[in-house]
Parts: structure tokens; C-alpha cells; sequence
């Protein structure tokens, strides 16, 4: 019996391997058939690409992208959303879940400078805070083309506590599609520090989570 699956399981790795390697033998033979006239024309292409990268790229960080900041009205906050397609802001107070969560978007703002990442103190945001429903802190809004299309309310998507990884942050921030992730972050895993517990608040209490 034992033989019988090791057979099939070589006949199915065998299999594999023979459709990668005739998928490789003609990704070559398209290219033996590619004529110098051919060749310029990807060559060109690529060059645009990546032209078109670079511009996009000076625009991001002549808008404020690369770096997580602080900003001190509702008004610049309508101004930051029209202005980039992709902005993650944080919600907060003066407390040590909110400074986690802080910890976490000073990294990612670095690493994904196609968003714009931006927080704003909602106790002194009356209106903003209302029109967006802020009410458990620390919330992440996650906003696209202008308006909010999502949220990451405490740290219950999280695992529950603020011991979280940068990694997993990002992760949740690529499933909302507000930042460019293919699933494999480049960032190194940090070292874990001693977990602490979490309490949840909303604006109008003293408390740090819900």
C-alpha cells in the first residue's frame, strides 16, 4: 500500500515538473523568436514603466508619503484625503495602545510610501470624529479614492492584545487593498516585547478601549 502512494505521489511531482518545464521551454522559444526590432520596442516599454514609477514616486513623497505625521485639523485632513488615492489615519489619545499602534504605522509609512499614513488626536477632531463614527480608540481609518472604506476598530483583528507584529498590521492594511501587498511582507519579524494588557476607551471616557 505504502509503495502503491509513493508511486503516485512521484507521478504527480513528475507531472508538475514537466508542466513548469514546458512552460519555461516556451517562455524561450518566444523569445529565439523576438527580432532586435522586437527587443526595443520591450525595451522601450520598460523604460516608460519605470519612468512613470519614478514620477509617481516624487508626486507620493511631495504629498507627505514616506512619512507618518501628525496632523492638527479636520481641514488638512479633507485636504490630505483629496489629494492621494490611499490614506491610513489613526485615531488617537494619549495612551499606550494608541502609541503602539504609532510604533507599528511609523514603520509601514516607510515601507508603502503609495499611501499616505496620518493620525489625528479625535478628542480635539468634535466633527470628524462624529461624521466618521470614532468612538473606540485606537481606530484606524482606512480611506480610498477620498472616502472611508473600511476601519480597524482596537485590536480585535489584531489577536486581542498589543503585542501584534508589524506584519500582521500590514497584512490587515493589504486585505483593505489601502497599500500595495502581494501576501510576503519584507519586513523582519521584531522581537516580541512583554505583552500588555489592553484596555479599550472611547472618546468620551477616561477608558482605553471598549
Amino acid at each position: 500500500m505504502e509503495n502503491r502512494v509513493q508511486e503516485i505521489i512521484e507521478k504527480q511531482v513528475l507531472t508538475v515538473a514537466k508542466a513548469v518545464e514546458d512552460k519555461i521551454d516556451d517562455q524561450i522559444a518566444a523569445l529565439d523568436k523576438l527580432d532586435l526590432d522586437d527587443i526595443e520596442v520591450l525595451r522601450e516599454r520598460r523604460l516608460q514603466q519605470m519612468k512613470k514609477m519614478a514620477e509617481k514616486r516624487s508626486r507620493w513623497l511631495a504629498l507627505g508619503h514616506g512619512d507618518y505625521s501628525e496632523i492638527f485639523s479636520e481641514k488638512d485632513f479633507f485636504s490630505i484625503v483629496k489629494a492621494s488615492d490611499r490614506v491610513v489615519c489613526h485615531f488617537y489619545r494619549e495612551n499606550w495602545p494608541c502609541k503602539v499602534v504609532d510604533k507599528h504605522l511609523g514603520i509601514l509609512a516607510k515601507q508603502h510610501i503609495e499611501t499616505r499614513f496620518i493620525k489625528i488626536q479625535a478628542e480635539k477632531s468634535p466633527f470628524l470624529a462624529e461624521k466618521l463614527k470614532i468612538v473606540v480608540l485606537p481606530t484606524i481609518a482606512l480611506i480610498k479614492n477620498a472616502k472611508v472604506d473600511d476601519y480597524v476598530v482596537g485590536f480585535d483583528e489584531l489577536g486581542g492584545s498589543d503585542d501584534f507584529s508589524t506584519e500582521e498590521l500590514e497584512e490587515r492594511l493589504g486585505k483593505a487593498q489601502v497599500i500595495f501587498f502581494e501576501g510576503e511582507s519584507s519586513l523582519k519579524p521584531p522581537p516580541k516585547t512583554q505583552t500588555r494588557n489592553v484596555r479599550q476607551g472611547s472618546i468620551s471616557q477616561d477608558s482605553d478601549s471598549e
